[in-house]
């Protein structure tokens, strides 16, 4: 294949001729983790007020009653169901990374999956394997567009999401090969979201907008609808425009393996550039045994896009402590708990918090990648301890990722569902891939 030419048909290629049965079953294992999940961190963002004020605008406008709203006891539309679902999942900054994709990819693959598996009654098969094949899609061109992509102000979760939600809806849909071209083209051509908006109700709705945009664009595509052949490396095209270019070592390569493996999960409530701070920050206290009042300084060294992510400074809020590194190291450290219930907009005022805040100095360091981070605490009797910490190679076996990533679900969901039908939803998704209709699922634990 010519380096610049057919990068969009290779993907669509892809997509079309993935065949279930190759898949292996360990691939279909991380996909469930995945969506337990995301079934986790969306329970625990469906009250949230931007959640909320999308529930009243899908009200407003109404439409066919289609696919579910989690936790609402509603349905809606399968475009206001993916939007609110997937802003709803992101709402919380508490859902999981992927390095390739730049960003957070559950959250735009899942809500479209979910609301056309749901109306079009899709077997939990065929809605795991659309998953897992969207998600290689992001994985792909997310890993040629690159750091320049989103160090430009790009949010990569919402502009490479619309592409690789089009390429699992695709999937799920049995669209031919020139119909996935035109609904990557579609989605293409609508893909944005601005970083300057993080911290705001607008960067959990990118991940709805995302999702509801590739699932419309699949939809459009069946009905012929149809667009460039060549959205993402033509002239004036999405690497063109938005940065980023074609790489035909990584496009070697699609079809051979499966990123889901390298899928991490968030175990604290906040932005995942806070997580190697956060990790750092707990084991040097602990493993030194350092007391809190003999704490002096605190040298947070870190990468330019974590703080270029994560550097806000001065919370003043709760969402926008999710994104401060400085808030985050000195809760983790103060308070010991990273959960939900540490960024409310009580907790980031706490007068305590911001006297210890005062003591936090985030630096950075050029030695420091990705989102790598070294914590250095310097105690009153000038002793200096240090810890290294990179959350994104620190991902555990599948095993320990499963027994977390239930524990999680279990805080998050049963509150809301109650223990013991938590449980049995926890046991229908271990058995997802033998359900014969997903709806069946969605009706009975998620509507």
């Amino acid at each position: 294949m010519d380096s610049v030419m057919g990068f969009t048909r290779k993907l669509a290629q892809f997509v079309v001729q993935s065949e279930h049965v190759k898949i292996p079953a360990w691939a279909f294992e991380h996909a469930k983790v995945a969506f337990l999940d995301w079934l986790a961190v969306t329970f625990g963002g469906k009250n949230e007020p931007l959640v909320l004020k999308l529930i009243n605008y899908a009200d407003l406008m109404g439409g066919n009653r289609q696919a579910s709203v989690i936790g609402h006891q509603m349905k809606t539309s399968v475009n206001h169901a993916a939007m609110i679902n997937g802003s709803a999942s992101h709402a919380l900054d508490y859902d999981d990374t992927l390095v390739s994709f730049l960003g957070h990819p559950s959250v735009t693959l899942f809500p479209g999956l979910l609301a056309l598996a749901e109306w079009k009654e899709k077997s939990g098969r065929d809605f795991l394997a659309a998953y897992l094949i969207g998600l290689q899609v992001g994985g792909t061109i997310g890993a040629c567009a690159g750091l320049d992509h989103y160090m430009s102000g790009w949010h990569a979760t919402s502009t490479i999401g619309h592409l690789a939600s089009a390429a699992g809806c695709s999937c799920l849909l049995g669209l031919d090969e020139m119909q996935t071209i035109y609904a990557l083209g579609i989605s293409g051509t609508q893909s944005s979201g601005l970083k300057r908006v993080f911290g705001t109700m607008c960067k959990p709705l990118h991940a709805g907008i995302a999702s509801q945009s590739g699932m419309t664009s699949a939809l459009l595509a069946q009905s012929g609808f149809t667009c460039a052949e060549d959205i993402i490396e033509g002239p004036q095209g999405f690497f063109e425009v938005l940065k980023g270019k074609v790489n035909k070592d990584i496009i070697s390569i699609l079809g051979t393996g499966w990123d889901i493996q390298n899928l991490s999960q968030k175990y604290h409530a906040s932005c995942h550039a806070t997580h190697s701070p956060i990790e750092a920050a707990k084991r040097v206290v602990k493993e030194h045994g350092i007391g809190l009042t003999t704490i002096k300084h605190i040298n947070v060294h870190s990468s330019d896009i974590a703080l270029n992510i994560a550097g806000k400074s001065d919370p003043e809020t709760g969402l926008e402590g999710k994104f401060s590194i400085r808030y985050c190291v000195a809760n983790a450290i103060l308070r010991g708990q990273t959960g939900m219930q540490a960024f409310t907009d009580e907790k980031v005022g706490d007068p305590s918090i911001r006297a210890f805040m005062g003591k936090v100095h985030v630096i950075h360091d050029p030695e420091m990648k990705a989102l790598e981070a070294i914590v250095e605490v310097q105690t009153t009797d000038g002793k200096i301890f240090k810890i290294f910490s990179d959350i994104l190679q620190q991902i555990p076996p599948l095993s320990e990722k499963r027994d977390r990533v239930r524990n999680k679900f279990m805080d998050l969901c049963g509150p809301v569902l109650g223990e013991e039908k938590a449980r049995r939803l926890d046991e229908a998704v271990c058995s997802l891939y033998e359900a014969d209709n997903v709806r069946l699922i969605v009706e009975e634990f998620l509507s």
